[in-house]
This record gives C-alpha cells, structure tokens and sequence, in this order.
C-alpha cells in the first residue's frame, strides 16, 4: 500500500473517528452503523466473531450487548486482549478450530459475524471468490452455532459469486439483506450480508 493511501487513510473521517473513540479499526465503525440502522445486537447477546483481528468488531459488540453478553473472538492473527472479550488464536476455517469454540461457548450463540477478507490480490474475480469461499465457511458455522431465530453478518464482495451466495443465506434465514453502512468506500465492492431469524 503506497503513500497515498496511508495518507489518504489519516484524512478519512471514519478513520479518524475511530481513533478518536479508541476503536482498533475503521471497521468498527461500520459495524457501530449497522448495528444502530438494524438492531443487531441486543444487551445479554452471546457473540461469536470470526477472522477478528485486529478486534474492532469485538469492542463494538462488547460495548452494545452488556455486562451480561459474551463475545468469543477467532482469528489466526495474534489479537491484543479486549476486556470483557474471549480470545481464540487459530484459522475458523479449520475443523478443529471450529470444535474449540464450540467448547467455548457452551450454548447456541445470537450472533455469529464475520468481516475477514483474503489478503487482495488485485484480481477483481478472484478476490470475489476468495472472499465468498470464506463466507460460505462463516455461514455453515454460522447455521450449525446460532439458536433459532440467531444473526448473522458477514462481508463479501459484490461480483459473480455473490447473488447465489445470497440466495444460499436465504434457505437458512427468515429475511437477508444486503447493507452498506456509510463507513463504507463508496468506491468499494464490499457489501454486508444481514439475516435474521435462523430457521
């Protein structure tokens, strides 16, 4: 990533935002508007963040869902300690690793999310794929760990893959949507995938 972008970066109001109110990541942000647009998290939530690093998304979760929530974050990256926050070091896309936060949780979860992406190559398809391939492991996860009526959220990128990507969270969920919070690049392909209601 060149100059530009990391200056680019610094001038973004999200990114600044962030900072200001000590989120690890721009991203927080755009899951703080989900969540205010849509209701995700209710206070009492158990929540299981997949690919967390570097925990933005965990400190939103941790701050909306109470002292009486839960939030198990997973990622094959090293993630800093978030109070309040279980940490599980280790690729969601590994069977094993899947057990492990079974044992953790112990009971279905409410929400299960997920905004990891593949490093990008620059190839458009490619990266859609990628991506995609890594939501459909998020949402077998997903289905197999939510109680009924749970939540999920997941990122991918708009592009071939993502219409029947769409259509197979439907099978599983009451209502989909996709959303993109106004944190997001305008410029960017990425979309949110919302469902409620885990049949």
């Amino acid at each position: 990533m060149g100059k530009a972008w990391v200056k680019a970066r610094k001038h973004d109001r999200f990114y600044r935002a962030a900072k200001k109110q000590s989120y690890r990541s721009r991203a927080a942000i755009k899951l703080s508007q989900i969540d205010l647009r849509y209701g995700l998290f209710e206070s009492g939530d158990v929540v299981v963040d997949l690919g967390a690093a570097p925990g933005g998304w965990s400190q939103i979760a941790r701050e909306r869902i109470g002292a009486k929530g839960r939030v198990i974050a997973v990622d094959l990256a090293t993630i800093s300690p978030i109070k309040g926050v279980d940490i599980l070091r280790g690729d969601f896309t590994r069977s094993e690793v899947q057990a492990e936060l079974f044992e953790t949780l112990r009971k279905p979860a409410d929400v299960v999310m997920s905004d990891t992406a593949p490093k990008l190559s620059g190839n458009r398809s490619l990266d859609v794929a990628r991506t995609l391939d890594l939501a459909d492991v998020a949402l077998s996860f997903a289905v197999r760990a939510l109680r009924p009526n749970g939540r999920f959220l997941v990122k991918v990128f708009q592009g071939d893959g993502y219409p029947p990507f769409l259509r197979r969270v439907g099978e599983r969920f009451e209502a989909t949507k996709g959303v993109k919070p106004t944190a997001s690049t305008s410029t960017s392909a990425e979309i949110y995938i919302l469902a409620v209601g885990r049949l």
